[in-house]
C-alpha cells in the first residue's frame, strides 16, 4: 500500500525538523554551560558550529550513499547514529566531550535532512515539490515552536541535560516511524554513485547548473539570517538584554510561529505570483527587517521589542525563502537528487560555520554583531533575488 500524502508530510516534517529541535531545544541551555562545564563563549559556540559543520560535511557522503543504496537504509542508519550521539551528549562531563557527541549528532542528522529533500524530488515535479516542501516546513515550524519554550522551561527547572534527553526521545520516535512506515522512494538506484570519479563529475555538473547556483545561493543567504540569530541570540537576549531563559524560550516560540506564517504565505503566493515575484516579496521583508534593526541599534534604542519585531519580519521571509530555494536547488536533478540535496545542504553549513566563527570572535557584550550579521545576509538575499534568481528562476517553473 503506497504512503498517503499525510504520512509523507509527517515523515518529512520530522526528518527536516530534526535540525530545528537539535538547535532550538538546546539554545536556552547554552548560557548554563559556562557555569557547569567551565566553558568559554567560544567553546559553547563550538557545540553549535561543530554540530553544523559535521552536518554539512556528512551530507556529501550521505547524498551519494542514498543515490546508490536508497533513501530508507540511509535514514535508518542516520537516525540510529543521531540517537546514540544524543545519549552521549547527555552523559558528557566536559565541554570537549559535549562538542564531540554533538558533532556525531551533526553527522547523523545530515542523513535525515538530506534524505527529506531527496524524497521530495523523488515523488514530485519541481513546482509541486516547492509546495510540498512548504507543507513539510510548516511542520518543521511547529516542531520549532514547541522546542523553544520546552527547552527554556527544561533548562530553567532541570538543567541543560534534560533538554538533550528530549533529543534522545525524538530520535527514537522518528526512527520507529521510518522503520515501520516509510517505503523506499528512489525509483532507480545508481550503481556508480559512489565511484570517486562519478561523484566529482556529478558535483561539478550540479555546481555548473545556473538554476542550482541561483537557488543554492538563496538558500545560503536565508540560512545565514537564521543561523546568525541562533548563534548570537542566547547571548544578546539573555546576557545583554537581560531576559530569563524561560522568557527567551518564548522569543524563540514567537520566531517559529512567524516562520510558520511565512510558509503559509509562500503556498498562497506561488500559484498567483510565481517563484521570482514571491522571492522578491520575501527579500523585501528581509531587507526591511535588517534595516530597522540597524537603525534602532545605531540610534541607541536597542531593546527586546525593538530588535525582536524587525527580526520577525525576517523570519516571515525565511518561511518563504526556504521552501522555494531548497526544492529549487534539487529540482533540475531527478537522477541525482541525493547528490544535489547534499551539495545544497553542505553550502548552507559552510555559511553556518563561517558565521559562527565570526560571531565567536565578535560577541562583545553588545547587540552590534547580531545586527551587522543580519544586515549582511539580508543584503545577500536582495542582490541574489534581483540577479541570479531573476535570470534563472524561470527554469524552476517549467
Amino acid at each position: 500500500m503506497p504512503m498517503s500524502e499525510g504520512l509523507i508530510v509527517v515523515l518529512l516534517s520530522l526528518l527536516l525538523g530534526i535540525q530545528a529541535i537539535t538547535t532550538d531545544l538546546y539554545l536556552p541551555a547554552v548560557p548554563l554551560l559556562s557555569g557547569e562545564l567551565g566553558a568559554s563563549a567560544a567553546q559553547t559556540q563550538l557545540t553549535l558550529t561543530g554540530l553544523l559543520l559535521a552536518f554539512g560535511l556528512s551530507q556529501l557522503v550521505w547524498g551519494p550513499l542514498s543515490d546508490r543504496f536508497g533513501r530508507r537504509p540511509v535514514l535508518w542508519l542516520g537516525l540510529v547514529g543521531y540517537t546514540v550521539g544524543a545519549l552521549g551528549a547527555v552523559l558528557s562531563t566536559s565541554i570537549e566531550s559535549l562538542i564531540v557527541w554533538r558533532s556525531l549528532q551533526g553527522v547523523a542528522m545530515g542523513a535525515s535532512v538530506m534524505g527529506s529533500r531527496a524524497i521530495v524530488r523523488d515523488l514530485y515535479p519541481p513546482l509541486e515539490g516547492a509546495r510540498m516542501m512548504s507543507r513539510a516546513l510548516t511542520g518543521l515550524g511547529v516542531i520549532a515552536c514547541l522546542s523553544a519554550p520546552l527547552g527554556g522551561v527544561l533548562a530553567q527547572i532541570l538543567g541543560w541535560r534534560s533538554a538533550l534527553t528530549t533529543l534522545v526521545i525524538f530520535g527514537l520516535v522518528t526512527f520507529c516511524l521510518v522503520h515501520l512506515r516509510f517505503q523506499e522512494t528512489l525509483p532507480q538506484r545508481n550503481l556508480h554513485a559512489l565511484q570517486p570519479r562519478v561523484m566529482v563529475r556529478t558535483w561539478l555538473q550540479i555546481l555548473k547548473h545556473p538554476t542550482f547556483r541561483a537557488f543554492a545561493l538563496q538558500s545560503m543567504g536565508a540560512f545565514g539570517v537564521l543561523f546568525t540569530f541562533l548563534a548570537s541570540s542566547p547571548f544578546v537576549f539573555v546576557q545583554v538584554l537581560g531576559l530569563s531563559k524561560a522568557t527567551f524560550g518564548v522569543v524563540l516560540f514567537m520566531a517559529s510561529g512567524v516562520y510558520i506564517l511565512g510558509t503559509l504565505v509562500c503556498r498562497a503566493c506561488l500559484p498567483r505570483w510565481g517563484i521570482r515575484r514571491t522571492l522578491q516579496l520575501a527579500s523585501g521583508f528581509s531587507a526591511a527587517g535588517a534595516l530597522l534593526m540597524a537603525a534602532v541599534a545605531y540610534l541607541g534604542w536597542a531593546s527586546v521589542p525593538t530588535l525582536l519585531l524587525p527580526y520577525l519580519f525576517m523570519m516571515l521571509a525565511h518561511g518563504i525563502h526556504q521552501p522555494i530555494s531548497q526544492s529549487g536547488a534539487v529540482g533540475p536533478f531527478p537522477q541525482a537528487a541525493g547528490a544535489a540535496s547534499a551539495l545544497s545542504g553542505f553550502l548552507m553549513t559552510v555559511v553556518a560555520f563561517v558565521t559562527g566563527s565570526w560571531l565567536g570572535q565578535r560577541l562583545d557584550g553588545t547587540v552590534f554583531p547580531f545586527v551587522e550579521g543580519e544586515l549582511f545576509w539580508a543584503t545577500w538575499l536582495v542582490i541574489n533575488t534581483l540577479t541570479l534568481v531573476r535570470w534563472h528562476g524561470d527554469a524552476r517553473e517549467q
